[in-house]
């Protein structure tokens, strides 16, 4: 056998694939390893016609790798206790946009398809976060509103095919956003709408009336796979899937219960929640999962921990995320719709706990000072608001500060990665004193409202956190606190 070339045959589908009913723009690891396998456990239980045509808007590479298959692929959970294998079914074709965007709009333009979900992340909607507009100088969107009738934009493919449809008296689908942005709903409704209006004032109001937009709220730590992941599948499986993707045994679907006709498929049998209001949730994973990530990269990566598994391995790390989550976090936050916060906090523990989700403390702990005030700031304010301290969430603080300032525990040298990187890099060496220190970052407009850096008790908390953090070191202030 030549070197590089699979041992076994290739994987193929035994049967017939489902017929269609949503269309998928951006099948993406992530794509494989949440909607297609909640779709397909709908389909098991409860029938209908919920397959599934997915469309790449620029790459060939997975229709390349799922083609030959007939669609089907294998799931590949990475739990603490050891791997399982699932396979797939519920993508019956792929499309490559830029080969045949007719094609892409007639099955979009078909009665059949209920529902069009999207993976295509923040760039994908061509707008301006600052403004929240479309930006119709995206040399797409000039593209599309010149050439409807074959489109490069997810936009352009959606408001193309909703023109069709209404032409055709043929009602709207649902526009399913299931990218990891907060109010996805809403941001893909004003985009659609927007790019309309600049088609037509009468296609745009029939949309903003008869169409649906909901929000969700999705979560599944997906890591790429490597060439490594697929010869080991096809060892253990006997069948060569390079369609193959990898994720953690957890997963959470929140979504706002706001279809068209109420057609959808019941996705609720996998354990997606169906709720009125999305926003409750959104704010509980910003702040218990991606506070603590990232209140976990900053000191862990200073105390010399490399994972995130690895930190919580050190029981006094664990303890400080029960304690956040327990007297500074959800104290803060909104009850959401049929959520038990004591039980997610664990959930999110146990997921953190897994050693087989290599999740680099250094990784997380990027572009800190875009995801600082979302992830940890808000809170921070929140509580300060209601008379609350923080002394947890001011250690972390101090962590971001530590870690941009560019030396470790160990007195090594930190790559940091940050957009504002030598901005803070020259702040923090300008300034002689852990205070001074403090001082000079509290007031990075960029980071800290001057509200919050003007606040006495904060800038004290975040002040004897670092001072502890230069004389004790990352884990030892950890240690102390949740003593």
């Amino acid at each position: 056998m030549e070197a590089g070339l699979p041992a076994n045959p290739r994987l193929t589908r035994q049967g017939d694939a489902p017929k269609t009913g949503i269309v998928h723009l951006g099948p993406g690891a992530f794509f494989r390893a949440f909607n297609a396998i909640y779709t397909q456990e709908a389909m098991e239980a409860a029938g209908g016609d919920w397959g599934i045509t997915a469309v790449s808007l620029r790459s060939p590479t997975a229709r390349d790798q799922l083609e030959p298959q007939g669609g089907v692929y294998t799931s590949v959970s990475l739990g603490a206790e050891g791997v399982t294998h699932t396979l797939i079914g519920s993508i019956n074709k792929v499309l490559v946009a830029p080969e045949n965007p007719s094609a892409v709009l007639d099955v979009m333009a078909d009665p059949a398809v209920k529902i069009v979900s999207l993976t295509i992340t923040e760039k994908g909607y061509c707008h301006e976060p600052s403004t929240g507009r479309l930006r119709l100088d995206h040399a797409d969107i000039v593209h599309d509103l010149a050439h409807l009738d074959a489109p490069q934009s997810a936009l352009g493919f959606i408001v193309g095919a909703l023109a069709r449809r209404r032409a055709a008296g043929v009602a709207p689908f649902t526009v399913l956003s299931c990218d990891n942005l907060p109010s996805n709903g809403h941001l893909a409704r004003g985009m659609v709408l927007e790019f309309a209006g600049q088609v037509d004032a009468g296609l745009r109001d029939w949309i903003a009336s008869e169409g649906r937009f909901p929000a969700t709220m999705v979560d599944r730590i997906t890591p790429a796979t490597t060439e490594a992941d697929i010869a080991a599948l096809e060892e253990a499986q006997g069948c060569y899937d390079p369609a193959c993707v990898q994720h953690e045994p957890f997963r959470q679907w929140v979504i706002e219960d706001d279809f068209v006709g109420g057609a959808r498929p019941d996705w609720h049998v996998g354990g997606a929640q169906f709720v009125r209001d999305v926003d409750a949730h959104e704010t509980m994973k910003l702040r218990c999962l991606n506070g603590t990530h990232s209140t976990l990269a900053y000191l862990g990566y200073l105390a010399g921990y490399e994972t995130i598994s690895d930190t919580v391995s050190d029981a006094a790390f664990a303890a400080l995320c029960e304690y956040l989550w327990t007297d500074e976090i959800i104290p803060t936050l909104p009850q959401p719709e049929g959520e038990d916060l004591a039980a997610y906090a664990a959930a999110l523990l146990e997921r953190y706990r897994n050693p087989a989700i290599r999740h680099r403390t250094w990784q997380i702990a990027m572009d800190g000072s875009q995801k600082l005030p979302q992830r940890i700031l808000g809170t921070v304010s929140d509580a300060l608001a209601a008379g609350r301290s923080v002394p947890g969430l001011a250690l972390a603080v101090a962590g971001w500060m530590r870690y941009v300032g560019g030396v470790d525990d160990a007195g090594a040298m930190i790559d940091v990665r940050d957009p504002l990187a030598a901005r803070l890099r020259e702040l923090s060496e300008g300034a002689a004193t852990p205070a001074a220190k403090v001082a000079a970052l509290l007031a990075v407009e960029d980071v800290f409202s001057p509200e919050l850096s003007a606040h006495d008790g904060f800038r004290d908390a975040v002040t004897g956190a670092y001072e502890g953090l230069v004389a004790k070191g990352a884990r030892a202030m950890v240690q102390e606190l949740v003593a």
